[in-house]
């Protein structure tokens, strides 16, 4: 059986990653039901972080704790990534000794070299192209409230980076539309726009983007590797904040999602994160449940039955 990898969700069909959202509920009910299952008892997942985050190793670390198995922090400081070794020879060894490998780094071509010499999966928790992780949280998050994705409209208002990506390409799979706002010069990858123009739609405003949508997605204006440009991207993102104001604009069942750390005064109004229309709390919470849905269609299987 070939090794099936998590490197943006269009490596999984619709039917798997409806599999997997679907799982990822039942998993959330089983763990607030104080229900013991450990599928991935005395599995390891490797996690190599070369870029910092809160929710992504938590929910990861947490995930196969509650799973039964283990899991091993690695910072650059800790592998020889970090002092030139190859991604390859990385991939050969570290894929060898752990069930399982998480990767948050920079360039999308670091997980995907990787990908292509490891024994094991690989999951892609950030890269500067995409984060089909978070993706997956988002969209459990929306069906747990709103219910189905196909025919709604979603909203994605601010810089055009990995998570914009990810959108545009659950938009393609789940087929909702996709309304997107940025400043000039900070719009998503041109290839994407054109690829998946069927289900995504390059607005000029964030009022545009806003505008009867049942959904509204943004990030930082300025993400990690970025901070010299952070007086330039202020100014120009300025009309692009998220507030109560452009939420009425939107559908009346409209909800409002952050994958965080926010900045209260940017991206998002001082009050924003505390609307009533914010989900912002589950939709982190559910990382973690997500994540374990994919760890174990990855690991064990679709079918529950472990992969050798």
């Amino acid at each position: 059986m070939s090794t099936r990898h998590f490197l943006t969700l269009l490596d999984f069909s619709r039917t798997e990653l409806q599999q997997v959202l679907d799982r990822a509920i039942v998993l959330k009910k089983m763990h607030y039901d104080g229900v013991i299952y450990e599928p991935l008892k005395n599995k390891v997942l490797g996690m190599i972080f070369e870029k910092s985050s809160t929710r992504t190793r938590v929910s990861f670390e947490a995930g196969m704790t509650q799973f039964g198995g283990s899991a091993i922090f690695l910072s650059p400081r800790d592998t020889q990534l970090g002092r030139g070794e190859p991604v390859e020879d990385a991939a050969r060894v570290i894929s060898r000794m752990v069930d399982v490998v998480m990767i948050r780094t920079f360039g999308h071509d670091i997980i995907e070299r990787f990908a292509e010499y490891s024994r094991v999966p690989v999951i892609n928790a950030l890269t500067d192209q995409h984060h089909p992780c978070q993706l997956l949280a988002d969209l459990q998050t929306f069906i747990e409230h709103r219910g189905a994705l196909a025919g709604k409209t979603f909203a994605w208002i601010g810089d055009g980076n990995n998570m914009c990506n990810s959108y545009i390409h659950a938009a393609h799979i789940f087929d909702f539309q996709l309304k997107i706002a940025c400043p000039y010069g900070f719009e998503p990858d041109p290839e994407l726009l054109e690829k998946y123009a069927r289900n995504v739609e390059l607005v000029k405003t964030a009022e545009d983007a806003a505008r009867g949508a049942h959904s509204i997605a943004t990030d930082v204006w300025t993400s990690m590797g970025q901070e010299s440009e952070q007086s330039i991207r202020k100014r120009r993102f300025s009309m692009y904040q998220i507030n109560p104001r452009l939420m009425d604009m939107a559908s009346s069942d409209a909800l409002f999602m952050h994958c965080l750390p926010a900045h209260r005064g940017e991206e998002i109004s001082e009050d924003m994160l505390d609307d009533s229309r914010s989900v912002v709390w589950d939709e982190a919470e559910n990382r973690l449940h997500a994540q374990k849905a994919l760890l174990e269609f990855l690991v064990v299987g679709p079918d529950g039955v472990k992969r050798q």
